[in-house]
């Protein structure tokens, strides 16, 4: 028989139903993949989250509890100690043995703005899920996005900079190596993450009203902790402007309807510019979603202009975060080295523990090692 004379079966109604319920899961998940990598990494720090507390029940029971296993992840709930973590590594090239996994993972999350933008706000960071599900929430209820005036909006989106400049100058410009390596050394660096969960475990007051603020500040302001007050988005911020991925409009091809400007969660002027460059981008391409215009705006790579798929950010992004931290355990800098005894010594005075106030406190540190170091030697 002619294959010109091979005609096609004609497919069923049945099978058409089927076959379009089949690719129902599958075009979902391409079309929220952002919010799916989200709500794993939530999930993921949840059980993170979970297996602390047996462990700090293990040390609050004097050792009698269920698992004294200690999961490493929390460690990225210690952005500061892992910052001085970094600065000490660079000082010395060693890595400080009370928490490893803390620097990997403030690696991996710096490496991931650097390439792919904001990226860890939008794409990783439960937090950010947190707020963008309360801002949703507030457009649903005012029936509109609220912005602040711009007067307004300057001045307190510098706080989380004034922060950020505080841990910087305190860290890299105030301590030694030497004050870096006792303050690493110190009982309350070692269980700086059991203090935080007694922190929220015992909260008092004054801090859940604060926290409240901020949830319900959240609502009819997007992202109010992200946008003005998280030192961390700070500096990640100030990274991806070295990104080479970029959002850009083709100038051409717009209609100047301004639907992506409406529906950023960062308030950029997107339909005013050709090229996205600010610190507050997160890449989470919502305004290239919303776009109704094919190729007007895409994140593209700077040097290539070729562009950037949704599907390739997720994949680039966990990757990169993935791969980092997968390093950390391959060359053994994923568990610390503090044994279940000390950590068990340094439970029973937790609550005698303070930290470091002031630059005052870090000076007399300096000179604390200081005059340690020359009793050494004499």
């Amino acid at each position: 028989m002619n294959r010109s004379q091979v005609q096609e079966q004609p497919i069923t109604e049945q099978e058409s139903r089927l076959k379009s319920i089949r690719s129902k899961p599958v075009a979902w998940l391409a079309e929220n993949i952002r919010l799916v990598v989200q709500v794993g990494f939530a999930l993921l720090c949840v059980w993170i989250g979970i297996e602390f507390h047996f462990f700090v029940e293990y040390m609050a029971s004097g050792g009698t509890g269920s698992t004294s296993y200690r999961p490493p992840g929390v460690e990225g709930f210690l952005p500061i100690s892992s910052l001085m973590n970094l600065y000490y590594f660079l000082l010395t090239g060693n890595i400080h043995a009370a928490h490893p996994a803390g620097l990997f993972i403030l690696l991996g999350v710096v490496v991931v703005s650097l390439v792919f933008g904001k990226s860890f706000c939008s794409w990783l960071c439960p937090v950010g899920l947190i707020s963008e599900t309360l801002g949703d929430l507030g457009d649903k209820i005012f029936g509109r996005r609220l912005r602040l005036p711009r007067w307004l909006d300057y001045p307190l989106r510098s706080i989380k900079y004034l922060l950020l400049d505080f841990f910087v100058y305190s860290i890299f410009f105030l301590m030694t190596a030497a004050s870096l390596k006792a303050f690493l050394d110190s009982p309350y660096n070692i269980i700086a993450d059991i203090k935080m969960y007694y922190f929220f475990a015992d909260i008092t007051r004054f801090s859940l009203i604060v926290i409240a603020v901020l949830f319900f500040l959240s609502i009819p302001i997007r992202n109010f902790w992200c946008r003005y007050l998280c030192p961390y988005g700070a500096l990640l911020g100030i990274a991806s402007l070295l990104s080479p991925h970029k959002i850009k409009r083709n100038v051409s091809n717009c209609t100047d309807c301004g639907l992506c400007a409406k529906v950023c969660p960062s308030s950029i002027k997107i339909d005013k510019v050709k090229t996205v460059i600010s610190d507050e981008c997160t890449a989470c391409l919502s305004c290239v979603e919303e776009c109704p215009e094919e190729n007007t705006l895409e994140l593209k790579l700077v040097t290539t202009e070729r562009a950037v798929s949704r599907k390739q950010v997720a994949i680039g992004v966990v990757g990169l975060f993935m791969l980092i931290t997968g390093m950390a355990m391959l060359t053994a800098n994923w568990q610390n080295r503090i044994t279940i005894e000390e950590y068990l010594q340094y439970h029973k005075n937790y609550n005698s523990y303070g930290h470091l106030t002031s630059g005052d406190d870090i000076r007399e540190l300096n000179r604390e090692t200081e005059q340690g170091y020359e009793n050494h030697g004499e």
